[in-house]
């Protein structure tokens, strides 16, 4: 009697199972942890792609563990960071403690899993771009005229406690030119260039990075319309307590009559 029941059990399931792959149903592919990224070092967002779903509707799932550890513990907010997404607030974010975690896949045909990450904090910081750039040409009395561009850090990040440090990185070209010039600006949040073709219109953009960590995206482009003239005194970039400055590209020099400019024209693309 038994085995008879045993005997029906399988003859069911193959059959399920048969109609399934003829209906095309399979189990989920395999998903894959492709990013993981902290703006401040106080909380982190990983990312992941799904694979085939099987036809089938598919659940997801992201656990962790921290090294040293044998409790598993499961994404603690699938929402912050947007879709296929799993964020750590900050009583989740433990910086030189290293996590490791996978995505587990799962439909009625079965499931499936991503391999194991491993991430540490400290290594996967990338702060948003810098805000507020502002740029103005400005001509000082008995002095070269110069481009003035000043900025702010991301609201993300807190300063003050020294537990971060920002460094910045500006680029500038004329509206059609191919290849922009870059300006390494350390810690400061204003610089100035005097390299500049009157009459041009040029697009400005600012980025940063932590003194460990990636950088961050280039801001919105601000342009500034130079006006026209006599060329402006060609020659390095002007900066003030800087300890390291090493711009990448530097303007050909020259010596040139300052010109005498006129109020430029700011606007700033969205």
């Amino acid at each position: 009697m038994k085995e008879n029941v045993l005997s029906a059990t399988v003859f069911t399931l193959l059959l399920f199972l048969n109609t399934c792959l003829l209906n095309g149903q399979l189990p989920p592919g395999k998903p894959e942890i492709f990013k993981c990224r902290s703006p401040n070092k106080e909380t982190f967002t990983c990312w992941w792609r799904p694979g085939t779903d099987g036809g089938l509707p598919t659940n997801y799932s992201l656990t962790y563990h921290r090294e040293g550890e044998t409790l598993m513990h499961e994404c603690p907010d699938y929402i912050t960071g947007g879709p296929n997404s799993c964020h750590f607030g900050k009583q989740y974010t433990s910086m030189w403690r290293t996590y490791i975690m996978m995505v587990n896949a799962t439909n009625q045909m079965g499931s499936s899993f991503s391999d194991e990450l491993y991430v540490d904090v400290t290594y996967i910081v990338q702060p948003d771009p810098p805000l507020e750039l502002t740029v103005e040409v400005k001509q000082p009395e008995d002095r070269k005229p110069y481009l003035w561009m000043k900025w702010s850090p991301p609201t993300l990040i807190d300063l003050k406690t020294g537990w971060f440090t920002l460094l910045y990185e500006i680029r500038l070209k004329p509206e059609k030119a191919a290849e922009w010039e870059t300006h390494f600006a350390g810690q400061q949040t204003e610089f100035k260039i005097l390299s500049l073709h009157p009459g041009q219109k040029y697009l400005v953009q600012v980025r940063c990075k932590p003194d460990h960590g990636y950088w961050s995206a280039w801001s919105p482009a601000t342009f500034i319309q130079i006006p026209s003239g006599d060329p402006l005194m060609l020659g390095v970039s002007h900066y003030k307590n800087l300890k390291s400055y090493s711009p990448r590209k530097i303007s050909s020099q020259g010596r040139l009559q300052p010109a005498v400019f006129t109020k430029a024209k700011l606007t700033t693309v969205q």
